[in-house]
């Protein structure tokens, strides 16, 4: 059977979407919905057999389809799935974050216990096959975690359709936008939810002499996050969005009473300047406390997945696994209420750093 996709949003993360779809077996994304002119000659030129369509209407009245991918601008992300549930409830694998406005985690926990068919949210980051080592043998390497440390260096905001993403009205704002993936592998890592966050944030480097329609952007480039957990474990987050000099985009350190696993991913392949030897591979390293004795393990990318996205193959796995919740009945690994758990952190943080004060969740 051939899986058939609509596809909503065709931007820069859409684009990567289209690659790593067609990538798999028995795949075919039959019809699109991108309302910008450029972005939709783009999908067209690289789906010259899809139907591409004006509106979201169009796409759910299309009848040859299976299946769903919502890669539209953050603070669209609600409404469609609003509007798809109303209509014609398919299978979906939507973007995060699953919504921006605080005000929306009703909609969206009534949407996570009404909804008939799979919502899988795109959490790609624990895919990614360092990560995913870590996941699998963090538990034994550290005899139980009492310590996460998630650190992302990397390069600023890239460039989307009409600057939406220069506006925490737009993303959610950046420990929302950006952040949600490593609140999500918090909780995965730890196994626990979170009751307390801590935050100080702020833009201190990146667009600040942007200014868009007489508004000047307002995005976050920085900032520290503290989580407790219900577990007694404790994590933190440090991100830097001018930190792209950096070998290692991603750190990821588990520390607890019998050792240390630590993972390393770099960024993008083709931000990696030509001018130097080949990208750092990806890793993992084991430090037991007793014997001492840190031990490396590659987890190298196979090229072709790393030319199909920005994101150490892990969208290709992603859609695997979509793939088998649609056609075997599988449940998504990525839930609705670990969506919702993801941005009620991320908020929590954005208004600790606004506040200055202790959010409880």
């Amino acid at each position: 059977m051939t899986l058939r996709y609509g596809l909503i949003g065709c931007g820069m993360m859409g684009q990567e979407h289209i690659r790593n779809i067609e990538l798999l077996d028995d795949t075919q994304i039959t019809v699109v919905f991108e309302p910008d002119a450029q972005m939709r000659a783009n999908a067209a030129k690289a789906l010259p057999n899809a139907t591409m369509v004006e509106s979201l209407d169009a796409l759910l009245t299309f009848e040859a389809l299976d299946c769903l991918v919502i890669v539209s601008p953050n603070h669209c992300h609600m409404q469609q799935l609003q509007q798809i549930a109303a209509q014609r409830a398919l299978p979906i694998l939507c973007e995060k974050p699953l919504f921006t406005d605080p005000a929306d985690v009703a909609q969206a926990t009534a949407l996570a216990q009404t909804y008939p068919a799979p919502v899988w949210v795109a959490m790609e980051y624990r895919y990614m096959p360092p990560v995913a080592a870590l996941i699998d043998q963090a538990e034994d390497v550290t005899g139980g975690i009492k310590m996460l440390t998630i650190r992302e260096h990397r390069f600023p905001f890239l460039p989307k359709v009409g600057d939406w993403n220069r506006f925490n009205q737009n993303s959610g704002g950046t420990l929302v936008e950006k952040c949600c993936h490593f609140f999500d592998l918090m909780r995965l890592i730890l196994k626990s939810d979170p009751i307390r966050v801590m935050a100080s944030a702020g833009q201190e480097v990146n667009h600040l002499d942007e200014v868009y329609e007489g508004r000047r952007s307002d995005i976050w480039d920085c900032g520290y996050v503290i989580v407790d957990f219900a577990s007694g474990a404790r994590a933190m987050l440090e991100l830097s969005m001018f930190a792209e000099g950096s070998e290692y985009q991603e750190e990821i350190h588990a520390v607890g009473p019998k050792g240390k696993i630590a993972c390393n991913v770099p960024g993008p392949a083709r931000f990696w300047p030509a001018h130097m030897a080949s990208p750092p591979v990806p890793h993992v390293v084991i430090s037991p406390r007793s014997p001492m004795g840190p031990r490396r393990i590659d987890t190298p990318v196979p090229e072709t997945l790393l030319a199909a996205g920005d994101h150490n193959g892990s969208t290709f796995y992603q859609h695997q696994r979509f793939q088998q919740v649609v056609l075997q009945g599988a449940q998504p690994e990525v839930s609705l209420t670990d969506g919702i758990w993801a941005v009620r952190m991320g908020q929590a943080a954005q208004l600790s750093a606004l506040e200055n004060r202790v959010v409880e969740l």
